[in-house]
């Protein structure tokens, strides 16, 4: 089964992207989430990847972070929760909103989104509410192969700042400023950085 995918961004839509491998295109299903957040066409792009196979059909769910895929996953054991309702939770809410609203019982939050009534978030949190913390830590989307993200990340760890510091820093940064590019991404998250260490005076000693 296919568990990621490097290659060519050839075309994007909101709902799929169609990306080039080795001449071969390979059509892949996405939440909004990770359609607001991919680089350009013909951009190199990574996607960490669910194989969905049913009966005589093979689909390809794609991601930018570990933690959406995992998340993916887990919504798609949920009683009555199948790929195509998963992909509007993580599409009709950030995907921390989303698991904040699980992780405190939120309901109402969830049934705001489409297609989820009261008794599927009923469901759905009673279901996932202990299994949350089974996810992979929070990155940001940039650092799976999408953007200037990486380099950033890269430039703050030579700078001797803490890499978990940096990633929660750069995951809020991002966020904040779809599109910016590498200086002004580098330059926010380094005055943030920067505040943190002055209130907390040993959080750069490990460097």
């Amino acid at each position: 089964m296919i568990g990621r995918l490097s290659g060519t961004l050839v075309e994007k839509q909101p709902n799929h992207v169609l990306v080039d491998v080795g001449g071969v295109g390979y059509r892949v299903v996405i939440p909004l989430s990770t359609f607001t957040a991919l680089p350009d066409l013909n951009s190199p792009v990574t996607l960490q990847v669910h194989t969905h196979l049913r009966e005589d059909q093979l689909q390809l769910f794609g991601f930018l972070t570990a933690r959406e895929k995992q998340l993916f996953e887990m919504l798609i054991t949920v009683t009555g929760v199948g790929p195509s309702l998963a992909l509007k939770l993580l599409s009709g809410k950030p995907a921390e909103e989303l698991l904040g609203a699980i992780r405190r019982g939120e309901m109402e939050r969830l049934v705001g989104i489409p297609g989820i009534g009261k008794k599927t978030a009923e469901r759905i949190v009673v279901e996932l509410r202990d299994r949350l913390a089974e996810l992979a830590p929070e990155a940001p989307a940039a650092a799976a192969g999408a953007g200037p993200g990486a380099d950033v990340a890269s430039a703050l760890a030579n700078l001797g700042y803490d890499r978990r510091a940096i990633d929660d820093v750069l995951a809020r940064v991002v966020r904040a400023n779809p599109g910016a590019g590498f200086e002004k991404l580098f330059r926010t998250a380094l005055a943030q950085l920067s505040t943190a260490s002055q209130t907390a005076p040993h959080a750069r000693e490990r460097g």
